[in-house]
């Protein structure tokens, strides 16, 4: 399945007008199982990661997401795992069925833990459930920046503006060992390594456009 959501990303990107780069990939082992953590700026988070990242992936997603035109079938069919945000129970099961699916067939999860989009451009507080999966299951987790995908399209807006945006990829953070780690603290560990990552490609753009 994660073929045909890399496809179905590619595509959905390519008819948008979206042209997109990935950088530091070469942080990552390709045969390694990895927890990918980013921040949320848009709907087109998930097609960038899908389309930039080399790896089978299994996306966690606000269940509001799969009743979306296109969007919402080609998550459905990349067997997205949906949560329940305004039922604490309902997402505790959905992130216990994760864990057991990714115990039984080894793939990577993918995360936006600010749980929203941000509409402010800021990288606003992770949550730590799914973060607390990597540190169960003692998988590294990479921290990876999203850039630009608000221009594409803001949240509340269904209006397609192409811009080219980019995916940054971070140095994996180790988990062996930390499995009794506060796991709210090692949200925050995982977000301030995003705001770094956005921080230069940030300061790389002001400098192109001077």
């Amino acid at each position: 399945m994660g073929y045909i959501g890399r496809i179905w990303s590619k595509i959905l990107l390519w008819v948008g007008g979206i042209h997109y780069q990935v950088k530091g990939l070469e942080h990552l082992d390709r045969q390694k199982q990895y927890v990918f953590a980013g921040n949320h700026e848009s709907a087109f988070d998930i097609p960038l990661a899908f389309a930039a990242l080399p790896f089978q992936l299994v996306p966690v997603a606000k269940k509001e997401l799969r009743k979306i035109p296109f969007f919402g079938w080609g998550m459905i069919m990349a067997r997205h795992i949906f949560i329940d945000r305004q039922n604490h129970k309902k997402a505790m099961e959905s992130l216990a069925k994760a864990r057991c699916s990714l115990k039984r067939n080894p793939r990577s999860l993918l995360l936006f833990p600010e749980g929203t989009r941000s509409v402010d451009g800021q990288v606003h507080q992770f949550k730590k459930g799914g973060l607390g999966l990597a540190l169960d299951l003692g998988l590294p987790v990479v921290p990876m920046a999203v850039c630009g995908t608000a221009r594409v399209a803001g949240k509340g807006s269904w209006r397609l503006t192409p811009a080219p945006v980019e995916l940054r990829i971070g140095v994996p953070i180790e988990t062996d060992g930390l499995k009794d780690m506060n796991k709210k603290d090692f949200a925050e560990q995982v977000r301030q390594a995003v705001i770094q990552l956005k921080t230069v490609w940030q300061k790389e753009q002001s400098a192109v456009r001077k």
